[in-house]
């Protein structure tokens, strides 16, 4: 062979050799992506400025706020509702409490002779006929988990029989009797047991908060190898104020009388819903799925404001909003939201576009990858297009109906919520109030005198919205007693 022909030979042979090499340290081919593991944490009665990253300078919740650097933090997120059930019902449905005819607490107020006006009647449970989350994401093989409260009704209305396949500790009963084991067991035994026992246990002492966590970890270690939706919906930090003493005695020597946030029985309960969002994005770790699941965490309605024993304390302060629990103003159904999506969402992102709790059932079937049932509507939006930063919600307006007494100082009304402007129209006399939430988050400066035309688009917009959902309204109460005021 001649030089030249051996150049070419050696050349064509390193060039094969190149060419094998690089297939050889190809990736093999890959298959279909894994179905992305879901977690929503609910918290009950959270109020939007008592975690760390949304502003509370006195509770402690490193795990939170790690959690929102490491996602999306939603600054407009509201509860369809300001009170648990409606919300709850929200989100299991994506549908408006309004058209759920779901509008108040399961077991909720009964009439008064104090009360001016009668609610319409409202149903005691979710009803079976409606698509849950858990039974739209088992068509696509998820296995799902409620752990912690679900106050959707009685038994034969239980998680189970809403297409989750793990139900510890969800009943008809939206508070504990006690946070520590044994004593929450006393359901069993009391008048409660006669609707429907609580099925959860606990080691004697055991903090109700971290025996849900450890369902929780357990349920993610058992099913760590097929797609799961875990509903983590603790009674904390619902009353009765009770938490660890090691952390009470810690936030009482940090409380400071002067400060609205100061309650150190609270801010404990607040820590050990921390400790528990720690635990389970730990455990996500220790499985190695950390990266495919995303977490999604919000409060169901307001924080409460209404002094409570032991240390007749307001639990929290929702500061700079306005009110907080069973309010239509700001402080009762605006909620600290975050989402985190290992890939997708941008960590660290911030979100100013106002949504709302109706919006999960969607956005979660859309993470999931499941086409929308067009056999099964939805009053809210998928947020994909705010998580991966590709577009805007085709929405400008949200809106509350809230014809129900429920906290003492809280009045029925509804709401409407256009871009900045809000209006709330009460039912009681028909008075209506707008504000501009832009410039003035804390509700103070009634705009109705200055914007009588937009004061009247939106009434107009709102009760429209009432009429389509067919929602119910409220008519006088014949036994009503006027209160004697003595002079």
């Amino acid at each position: 062979m001649s030089d030249t022909g051996r150049r070419t030979f050696l050349a064509q042979f390193a060039a094969g050799s190149l060419c094998l090499q690089r297939l050889a340290s190809a990736a093999p081919p890959q298959g279909p992506a894994k179905p992305l593991n879901l977690v929503l944490i609910l918290v009950d009665d959270l109020g939007w400025a008592d975690v760390g990253c949304f502003g509370s300078k006195f509770h402690s919740t490193p795990n939170i706020d790690r959690l929102c650097h490491q996602g999306m933090k939603f600054t407009n997120a509201y509860a369809a509702a300001p009170v648990c059930s409606p919300t709850r019902a929200s989100i299991m449905t994506g549908k408006s409490p309004a058209r759920l005819q779901m509008t108040d607490i399961v077991q909720g107020h009964r009439p008064s002779p104090k009360d001016p006006l009668l609610a319409p009647e409202v149903r005691p449970a979710l009803p079976l006929e409606e698509v849950t989350i858990a039974e739209t994401l088992k068509t696509a093989g998820y296995i799902s988990a409620c752990i912690g409260k679900w106050h959707l009704g009685a038994k034969g209305f239980y998680p189970e029989d809403q297409g989750f396949a793990v139900n510890v500790g969800g009943t008809h009963i939206g508070m504990p009797n006690n946070f520590f084991f044994p004593d929450w067991k006393l359901s069993r035994n009391g008048p409660l047991a006669a609707v429907g026992a609580v099925p959860i246990d606990g080691q004697p002492g055991e903090y109700l908060t971290d025996r849900l966590t450890d369902a929780a970890t357990s349920f993610i270690e058992e099913n760590r190898d097929r797609p799961f939706f875990l509903y983590l919906a603790h009674y904390a930090v619902h009353i009765p104020m009770q938490a660890k003493t090691d952390l009470i005695e810690r936030y009482e020597r940090k409380a400071d009388p002067a400060d609205a946030q100061r309650n150190p029985i609270y801010a404990a309960m607040v820590d050990s819903v921390d400790q528990s969002v720690g635990k389970v994005m730990r455990k996500l770790d220790e499985m190695g799925i950390a990266g495919n699941t995303a977490v999604l965490f919000m409060s169901d309605n307001g924080g409460l404001l209404t002094p409570m024993k032991p240390n007749n304390l307001p639990p929290t302060s929702n500061l700079p909003l306005r009110e907080g629990k069973g309010h239509l103003y700001e402080g009762g159904i605006r909620e600290p939201m975050i989402v985190k999506w290992p890939g997708v969402v941008k960590p660290g992102s911030v979100c100013d576009v106002p949504v709302i709790s109706t919006d999960f059932y969607p956005t979660l079937v859309a993470m999931a990858g499941i086409k929308a049932d067009p056999g099964h509507p939805v009053d809210g939006l998928s947020l994909l297009p705010l998580l991966k930063q590709t577009g805007k919600l085709k929405r400008d307006t949200l809106y509350w109906h809230w014809p129900h007494y429920a906290i003492p100082t809280a009045l029925p009304a509804a709401a409407i919520r256009r871009g900045d402007l809000k209006l709330i129209e009460f039912f009681e006399d028909a008075r209506v109030e707008l504000y501009n939430l832009a410039h003035d988050p804390g509700e103070k400066s009634n705009l109705v005198n200055k914007l009588p035309k937009k004061a009247a688009e939106l009434q107009a917009a709102l009760h429209a919205w009432q009429k389509s959902l067919h929602a119910g309204g409220m008519r006088p109460n014949p036994d009503y007693r006027p209160a004697v005021v003595n002079q």
